[in-house]
């Protein structure tokens, strides 16, 4: 998978994009019921770089959970936060 980073603009990632702009994008899909989620509450300890990992392979992919589940940048949450996963691919139809 090509590196998806919410800092290099040059990479694949939103043809260059910052990341309030990708933010912005992946909300109003959202919104708009285009791109599809699985929510999950988070438990006691695990934070959304994790779940990124066990999700998507890619612990640097956070802010993707965090920008879905509108809780603004911040890896850990409090236990019994309800996050919304996206999927990868919705993400990056939308975004790029």
């Amino acid at each position: 998978m090509a590196e998806i980073t919410r800092y290099n603009e040059g990479s694949s990632f939103g043809g260059g994009r910052r990341t309030a702009t990708a933010v912005h994008k992946i909300r109003r899909a959202q919104r708009r019921n285009l791109i599809k989620t699985t929510s999950r509450t988070l438990n006691d300890g695990e934070r959304l770089d994790t779940i990124a990992h066990q999700v998507y392979g890619d612990g640097r992919l956070w802010w993707i959970l965090a920008a879905a589940s509108d809780i603004g940048y911040a890896m850990q949450v409090p236990a019994g936060t309800l996050i919304k996963v996206p999927v990868l691919s919705d993400v990056l139809r939308v975004i790029g």
